[in-house]
């Protein structure tokens, strides 16, 4: 695709008139940013050592922003602290334009000329929306990709101070950390001539579960040589680790209402959520529908299917949470989702299984054609630890896997591209207008 500065000057004007309605029609903080923005003054004041205990996550969003006032002169009101997670969203797809690139391997386009599909991506539902409230998790996000772009670029030390900083902004960002190393290392041992007579990591597409045990037998055989590349990233576990020792547990401020759990069905909800915003791109590959449709019918085996749907079903019986917040805030999509589908009738949830199956087939199949097994399983392996122990069904709490396992698909096509942007405009259309017009007396406004 060609790079034009176009689509990101009109990303560009979008996100500033967005954020100008935003602020005229929501002129007091709402849902989470009542916690956030008086921690923000307060920083802004000065006053470092105070710090409210309902908070969560660490204070990165609040020194960002300090950062902003100091050096533009910004005033701490609400609209310019919304202001620093917009400026994060503006960077967004200067970030992603450089990690398509690494997955494509061809040459990162001019920093303000990002290709359209680094832009379309930018326009994520949750993404562009949390962009205009005083949240942690654009800016998360940013840090994050900044921290995969640097390793790829093999700037360890950098990536791990911009990890380092993504922690800051949420805890669970230490294992996206980890990612940036695992995937810069995965593609210089891919590439290596010398590391692929003594490291074994075959083909996605035609490896097998001997495949993985190979890879670990021959593991040993490369650590030496990608000890050095490990080391700024060792370092950021050991501090990481530190303040999990010092705080007595990954979770700071209200710790009651944040126990971790072990909720697998959160896998399966990632996945189908996953392919409902992915599902332009997903169908326009390589073979269209039908050639998706009959690979995903190649790959499936009635008895390994079968034996799966039973085990995901008994983890669905098992480990299906329901959460309070989920059960009480009829403010978010989610309430509605659940209550009006998922406990429909005890059966429902069970009904989704071969679904699932089927969307991480089509996922594999898009993804796998240009990469190695171990490329492939990295991410489903560091979601395990992020997903996992998350009791309450959330979405943002799907943004970082989504976008690192949406940048990773394998020849997306200009028709696919485009109407996977105007399937995201309608989204946030519709989620906008929704917020900002149509709020409710004695509910408020709904929100993803």
């Amino acid at each position: 695709m060609a790079n034009s500065p176009i689509p990101y000057v009109l990303y560009f004007i979008v996100c500033v008139f967005t954020l100008k309605e935003l602020n005229m029609v929501v002129t007091e903080p709402y849902m989470d940013e009542p916690f956030h923005v008086p921690q923000a003054l307060a920083y802004c004041r000065g006053e470092w050592t105070s710090w409210d205990p309902k908070i969560t996550t660490p204070p990165g969003l609040y020194v960002l922003s300090v950062i902003f006032h100091r050096i533009f002169m910004f005033k701490c009101t609400l609209p310019l602290l919304r202001l620093t997670a917009t400026l994060t969203l503006l960077t967004l797809p200067l970030v992603l334009g450089r990690l398509l690139a690494f997955y494509q391997r061809r040459r990162p386009p001019p920093l303000l000329s990002p290709s359209l599909e680094a832009v379309v991506l930018s326009f994520f539902p949750i993404a562009w929306f949390f962009g205009f409230l005083y949240y942690t998790d654009v800016p998360g996000l940013v840090f994050v990709l900044s921290t995969a772009v640097a390793a790829t670029q093999n700037k360890h030390w950098l990536a791990a101070l911009l990890g380092l900083i993504s922690c800051t902004m949420r805890q669970t960002n230490v294992v996206w950390v980890i990612y940036a190393f695992a995937v810069s290392q995965l593609m210089y041992l891919r590439f290596r001539r010398e590391a692929s007579a003594v490291w074994h990591d075959q083909s996605a597409l035609i490896a097998g579960p001997s495949d993985i045990v190979q890879s670990i037998l021959t593991l040993p055989n490369i650590i030496l040589e990608i000890l050095p590349a490990f080391i700024p990233y060792a370092v950021v576990l050991v501090l990481f680790g530190s303040f999990v020792v010092w705080n007595g547990g990954i979770v700071l401020g209200d710790k009651s209402n944040h126990i971790p759990s072990f909720h697998v069905p959160q896998l399966y909800y990632f996945i189908g959520f996953s392919t409902m915003m992915a599902w332009p791109v997903l169908l326009s590959g390589p073979g269209g529908i039908r050639g998706l449709v009959t690979d995903v019918g190649a790959r499936i085996r009635v008895l390994a299917t079968s034996l799966i749907a039973a085990i995901m079903a008994l983890s669905i019986q098992k480990f299906t949470i329901h959460h309070p917040f989920l059960l009480s805030d009829n403010r978010h999509y989610t309430f509605y989702i659940w209550r009006r589908i998922f406990m429909l009738h005890p059966i429902v949830p069970y009904l989704f299984i071969p679904g699932y199956q089927a969307c991480a087939w089509a996922w594999f199949l898009r993804i796998a054609p240009d990469q190695t097994l171990l490329q492939t399983l990295v991410l489903p392996v560091l979601v395990l630890p992020t997903l996992l122990p998350t009791p309450l069904l959330e979405p943002r709490y799907f943004l970082v896997p989504y976008i690192l396992l949406r940048a990773q698909v394998y020849s997306a096509s200009i028709r696919g591209v485009i109407v996977e942007g105007l399937w995201y405009a309608v989204i946030n259309a519709a989620t906008m207008w929704i917020f900002l017009y149509k709020e409710r007396e004695g509910v408020g406004r709904f929100m993803w």
